[in-house]
């Protein structure tokens, strides 16, 4: 019997609806309109992304037809808004009070001209291009009217907080002008015809980079979501996950931490993710013994930790590359180790919580396989994704040299072998009914039925991941070809089920095979207006932001109140994301926390002497918005889990915070230790890193909770913490046993560079004007280039150094004191921000010391040493 205070599934699906894909459901024209623009927006975006338009040209061309089907991004961004705000309109009423089952006039109003001034650029775009910088009377208008319409688009998809912190800032874009000049943060830029320059005729604001990322990149990863879920593949990965994993200590909660990690690659909801999932995992993890509060924080934890999870880590992964200029396979590669270590941590977390319980898992279906036989199984199983993988790579490649430009079809047929082959294998095995939530699980599925249901549903991922790693394609043509492997699948799995079991194949199997395809393009759409809202809302604050160079100011009163201390900024970021995030959505977020605190992080890390690159920073941001889902009184995910499992919503959300905890360090020691992000390290450094870290954080985990092989004493708990913080950051501890640098006087530079060994990196700290007319100081790190004297490798990095015969005192005794005379542009002393006229404080060069690796040692011995003493202590009990 469910508790009194949890809700039915059709509630829960109208908590999904109403947060992301609009709350309204009308009848007859209205709905087969919204159906229509939906999926019409599906098709243009596939269209868009795809290089059919470019094979399009092409023939027109040789066919001498002068007609453009290319379309610009510009022009793409415009349409996106244009469908994004028809679409808010019609599906988000306006109030709670506002009818729900029809379209009221004034909103289909709204929805039209909405949709005229998101597509403004198309409709006048030749004439647009010719007078940026100089909008006329029309475009004044249309971009006031535009941005009070997107106001209101947002207010009704994601709330106030959004559309209150863009209107701030939209007001002070206009009155910052009228402030005394010796303020600081008055501008001089905020005429009513710069403001709709900026933000409505330029690619600066609305039409900026975040709304072309979410046009460019991320509706084709929701649509790839939408339609593998509709597929069935969501329910594949629980089911597969409770097989294998349900038998265990706490082991449904365990599967619901690795089928939440499954399904957010599919869902870039934290709020769809906790109860698509969270229906099925939450009721078993309370029939093993779970707390309601517990069971729910276990299901948020996951659910929310599923953004940050390779290979598509929702939306704002995707304005990363652009933010920061680099490869989005470099990004995944990143980002990867921290997301593993988070969720193995969590599985961890299951165990101890299951331990401190004694609680066991559900009773087993399939006999238990002995220890030999099952690692051996993992053996010959990742022996054989290793053989298939040098065997498709180097095979792909052979068929591209051989067969030119007929390589494109024969890979299609071989894929669509390979699809044939797996379609037969399932076919053998019973089809993957959807559990009833409300119903008793009594047992576990049955791990082989349950495997071999759906193996045709890993091609699309496997192309993806492929496309993205290995092909080095864009983000967007990967999930193109993943999108379209997805639409053959949904159009042809269950007629080639009927044929391979025999069973009859009619035309009521291929309506409802297009019926599920159109489903599926109508959810990808709906999913992606908020988003689309979002990202054009947020760029209202990048582009008020550029134009009145908000950030420089920003960066003083943070420095003020940090007092210079980039660990204390980093609190601060870390809080004022999580206060940020209550109210925005995790892509919101980011862009406004981004583009506001990022490259201060970066300055104020400079002048401590921690060189901090731009991916760490822009992944700390994002680690603390999505933590906002969690955190109470307003985690919108802890309130989903707890309508599931009756328990308190304020609870659910303090212990899922708790659970947290490893997610929340992360993100600090990743800015001081880079290797965590596997930033300049080697392969083999790689792996050890992995291994230690991931031990680490296993021993913080045990520390936090207070248990690790039995209830820890207060001493262990300390022991714990302080070995998995000399793993975590074994450079600071190393720096006072055998340090890695030692200081030289600036005039000895040229001298100690000709015999230095190149690649080593020394570190310069210097005095000088920024950009802004600033007196700082700050530290740039360079990296020894060749040369056969000191003269040229300073020569290489582009610097010409001068001594000026004139004596300071630096570090308490008189030194010549040596300015830059000149930086060459674009060499590598410009890109670390050395200019004319500095003058050179200090300088640090590398000496030969002890690896910092070699502290792993006495650390994990400390942690095998408490394991060992809590081991005797149970068995004396």
């Amino acid at each position: 019997m469910s508790s009194p205070n949890t809700v039915d599934y059709d509630d829960l699906q109208d908590m999904i609806a109403s947060n992301d894909s609009g709350g309204r459901n009308p009848y007859g024209f209205s709905k087969k309109l919204i159906i229509c623009t939906a999926v019409l927006w599906s098709l243009f975006q596939l269209y868009y992304t795809s290089p059919v338009p470019f094979w399009l040209q092409e023939i027109l061309r040789n066919w001498n037809w002068d007609l453009n089907v290319v379309v610009d991004d510009t022009k793409a961004r415009s349409i996106h808004l244009a469908f994004a705000l028809f679409l808010a309109f019609l599906s988000f009423p306006a109030f709670a009070s506002s009818p729900k089952h029809h379209i009221p006039y004034q909103d289909w109003f709204f929805a039209v001209i909405g949709a005229f001034l998101g597509a403004y650029y198309i409709f006048f775009y030749e004439s647009l291009i010719t007078r940026f910088g100089a909008p006329n009377t029309a475009d004044i208008i249309a971009g006031c009217l535009g941005i009070l319409l997107l106001l209101e688009a947002c207010r009704r998809c994601l709330g106030l907080p959004l559309v209150i912190i863009a209107a701030v800032f939209l007001l002070y874009n206009f009155f910052g002008q009228f402030l005394p000049a010796d303020w600081i943060i008055s501008h001089r830029s905020g005429s009513l015809s710069q403001i709709i320059n900026q933000q409505w005729v330029t690619t600066e604001g609305v039409f900026g980079v975040a709304l072309g990322v979410s046009t460019k990149y991320v509706f084709l990863f929701v649509l790839f979501g939408a339609l593998l879920d509709k597929a069935g593949a969501g329910n594949y990965f629980i089911k597969t996950a409770f097989a294998y994993l349900g038998h265990l200590r706490g082991g449904p909660a365990k599967a619901a931490v690795v089928s939440s990690g499954l399904t957010g690659l599919i869902s870039g909801s934290s709020i769809a993710n906790v109860v698509t999932t969270g229906t099925f995992t939450i009721p078993m993890m309370k029939r093993v013994g779970f707390s309601s509060e517990k069971a729910g924080a276990v299901e948020v934890t996951s659910s929310v930790n599923g953004q940050i999870m390779p290979p598509v880590m929702g939306a704002a992964a995707f304005l990363m590359i652009e933010y920061v200029n680099m490869p989005y396979s470099q990004l995944i590669t990143h980002a990867a180790m921290p997301a593993l270590m988070s969720y193995i941590a969590l599985v961890y977390i299951v165990h101890l919580e299951a331990m401190k319980m004694n609680l066991q898992g559900l009773p087993r279906t399939d006999p238990p396989s002995k220890l030999l036989v099952f690692f051996l199984k993992i053996i010959s199983s990742l022996l054989t994704i290793i053989i298939l993988a040098f065997a498709i790579k180097y095979g792909l490649g052979w068929i591209k040299n051989v067969s030119g430009d007929f390589a494109f079809f024969i890979i299609c047929a071989v894929l669509a072998l390979i699809y044939i082959v797996l379609i037969r294998r399932v076919a053998q095995f019973p089809d993957l009914e959807v559990d009833d939530p409300n119903s008793p699980v009594l047992k576990l599925p049955s791990a082989k039925p349950t495997v071999n249901a759906g193996l045709h549903y890993l091609i699309p991922v496997v192309i993806l991941i492929w496309c993205l790693m290995v092909e080095m394609f864009s983000p967007g043509l990967s999930a193109f070809w993943g999108t379209v492997t997805l639409v053959v699948i949904l159009l042809t799995q269950q007629p080639l089920l009927n044929y391979f079991r025999n069973q009859p194949i009619n035309k009521q199997l291929f309506t409802a095979s297009i019926k599920n395809l159109i489903n599926g393009l109508e959810t990808g759409a709906k999913n992606m207006i908020g988003i689309g809202i979002a990202t054009a809302t947020a760029g209202i604050i990048v582009g008020v932001v550029s134009l009145t160079g908000f950030g420089v100011q920003l960066s003083g009163i943070i420095e003020s109140l940090s007092m210079g201390n980039i660990f204390l900024m980093l609190i601060l970021v870390a809080i004022f994301s999580l206060i940020l995030g209550m109210g925005l959505p995790t892509t919101a977020n980011y862009i406004v926390v981004s583009s506001l605190m990022a490259l201060v992080i970066v300055e104020v890390g400079k002048q401590n002497g921690l060189i901090v690159p731009l991916i760490a920073v822009h992944l700390f941001v994002f680690y603390f918005g999505i933590m906002a889902d969690v955190t109470p009184p307003v985690g919108l995910a802890s309130f989903a889990a707890a309508a599931i499992s009756g328990g308190n919503p304020i609870k659910t959300g303090i212990v899922a915070f708790f659970y947290s905890l490893r997610t929340v360090i992360l993100p600090f020691l990743f800015i001081f230790n880079t290797d965590l992000l596997l930033i300049d390290v080697s392969l083999a450094k790689g792996i050890l890193v992995a291994i230690v870290s991931t031990i680490a954080i296993l021993a913080f985990t045990a520390a936090t909770m207070n248990f690790f092989i039995t209830k820890n004493k207060w001493w262990e708990t300390v022991v714990l913490i302080v070995a998995a913080f000399i793993i975590f950051r074994p450079g600071f501890f190393m720096e006072y046993l055998s340090p890695s640098y030692r200081y030289i006087e600036p005039v000895n530079l040229v001298q100690d560079m000709e015999k230095g060994t190149v690649g080593k990196k020394f570190m310069l700290k210097v005095s000088g004007i920024n950009p802004y007319g600033k007196q700082i100081e700050f530290y740039a790190q360079l990296a020894l280039p060749a040369g056969n004297t000191g003269e040229e490798r300073l020569k290489a990095l582009g610097l010409t150094l001068l001594d000026t015969g004139d004596q300071i005192q630096l570090n308490n005794r008189m030194t010549n004191k040596i300015i830059i005379d000149l930086v060459e542009p674009d060499s590598p002393a410009a890109k670390v921000g050395l200019n004319w006229d500095q003058t050179i404080l200090e300088v640090k060069v590398p000496v030969q010391s002890l690896n910092k690796e070699w502290l792993f040692i006495p650390a994990l011995l400390l942690i095998f040493t408490i394991g060992l003493n809590q081991r005797r202590r149970v068995k004396k009990l």
